[in-house]
C-alpha cells in the first residue's frame, strides 16, 4: 500500500535523496549539538546535528547556522527531518528557541502528513530536543535554571509498554499529553508504539489503560489481577559442542519466518516488500520489492533493517546480498 503524501513532502524527499544543492541529509563534523531518537530495528531512526554561530559571552545566545541529519526510514521520515532542518536555519534561532518547534510546525511545513506517518515529524522533534541537550551540556547552559524543561532518554527510563519498538511507560504518558491522544489508534499513528505486534493494546498496564488513567476513563470497579502462569527456570546454554545445529531447511525456515513477522510488514507499510532468493550456508540473497526497489536507501534497508533484523533473531553470522 503507497501512501498519499502532499506533493511538498514528495519533492522534499526526492531532493533530499538526490543530494539537490540546499538539501540537508547528512552529518556535522564535531557538531555543537547531536540528537538520536527512534530505533534501526524498528524501521525509522534519526541522527540529527546542528552547529551554532557563538557568542562571545553569553552561550544562550548561540544562533544555530547549519543543522544536519542522518535519518534511517521511509519517504515521510526524510521528507520530515528536511522539513526540520529548514525551518530552523530559514528562522535562525538559538537551540533554546528551536524547541518551540513542534511536531505539528513539521506536517504544517509538509502540507500533512498521513495519519500513520506522523510519527516521523514526533522523530525529528525529539531528536531536536535531543542535540539541544548535547549543546547545552557542552556549552555550560543550566537549562533547568532557565525554566527549560527536556525529556532526555536517560530520564524516561521505565518499564517498557510496547516492547516491539521499547517505548517506555514515562515517554507514552507524556505523548499522550502533549500531543492529546485519545485512542490506541492515535497513540500508534503518533509515536508507533503498538505498531507491530500489538499485544500491548489492551494487555494490563498498556496501551489502553494508560489512556484511562490519563483521561480519567478507568472504570472504577475494583480489578482482581489474573493469577499469573509458573514461569520455567530457565536452562544454561549448552556448550558449542552440545548444541544442536539447524539443517538448512530449518534455518531456512527461521529465516523465512523472520522475514515474515519482523521485516516484511515495516516494508509494507510503505508500499515495499522483500523477495527471498537463495540462501546458501550463512548467505541470505534477496530482491527487494515495491518502492524499496531501486530507492536511494535500498543499501541501507538490506544492511540496518533485514540483515540487523536476521542476526538478531536468527544467527549473528548471516550475511544479506541485495540481487
Amino acid at each position: 500500500m503507497g501512501w498519499e503524501y502532499s506533493e511538498k513532502t514528495k519533492q522534499l524527499f526526492l531532493d533530499a535523496v538526490h543530494g539537490k544543492p540546499g538539501t540537508h541529509l547528512g552529518e556535522i563534523e564535531d557538531p555543537d549539538g547531536l540528537g538520536e531518537h527512534g530505533s534501526v530495528a524498528c524501521g525509522d531512526a534519526i541522527r540529527f546535528t546542528f552547529r551554532v554561530r557563538r557568542h562571545p559571552d553569553d552561550p544562550t545566545k548561540d544562533v544555530i547556522t547549519t543543522a544536519r541529519y542522518l535519518t534511517f526510514g521511509c519517504t515521510s521520515a526524510i521528507a520530515a527531518s528536511e522539513a526540520l532542518c529548514t525551518i530552523i536555519e530559514q528562522t535562525e534561532r538559538t537551540p533554546i528557541e528551536a524547541l518551540k518547534i513542534t511536531n505539528n510546525d513539521i506536517v504544517q511545513f509538509l502540507e500533512g502528513l498521513p495519519r500513520q506517518k506522523v510519527h516521523c515529524s514526533v522523530m525529528g522533534a525529539e531528536a531536536l530536543e535531543a542535540a539541544v541537550f548535547n549543546w547545552a551540556q557542552k556549552r555550560g547552559v543550566d537549562l533547568a535554571r532557565l525554566g527549560v524543561t527536556l525529556h532526555t532518554a536517560d530520564q524516561e527510563e521505565g518499564r517498557i509498554v510496547c516492547k516491539c519498538f521499547s517505548l517506555s511507560e514515562p515517554y507514552i504518558r507524556r505523548k499522550i499529553k502533549e500531543l492529546n491522544l485519545h485512542t490506541v489508534a492515535e497513540i500508534t499513528g503518533a509515536i508507533k508504539a503498538g505498531g507491530a505486534c500489538a499485544s500491548c493494546h489492551h494487555a494490563p498496564g498498556g496501551l489502553q489503560d494508560l489512556l484511562d488513567e490519563t483521561w480519567g476513563n478507568r472504570d472504577l470497579k475494583l480489578k482482581v489481577l489474573p493469577e499469573l502462569p509458573l514461569v520455567e527456570p530457565v536452562q544454561a546454554a549448552a556448550p558449542p559442542s552440545e548444541r544442536v545445529v539447524d539443517s538448512p531447511y530449518q534455518f531456512s525456515k527461521k529465516i523465512e519466518a523472520a522475514i515474515n513477522e519482523h521485516v516484511r510488514p515495516m516494508l509494507q507499510c510503505d508500499g515495499g516488500d522483500v523477495e527471498i532468493i537463495d540462501i546458501k550456508d550463512t548467505v541470505v540473497y534477496c530482491r527487494l520489492q515495491g518502492v524499496c526497489k531501486g530507492c536511494a536507501s535500498a543499501q541501507q534497508t538490506l544492511r540496518m533493517l533485514i540483515e540487523q533484523t536476521l542476526k538478531d533473531r536468527v544467527d549473528e553470522r548471516i550475511r544479506v546480498i541485495g540481487v
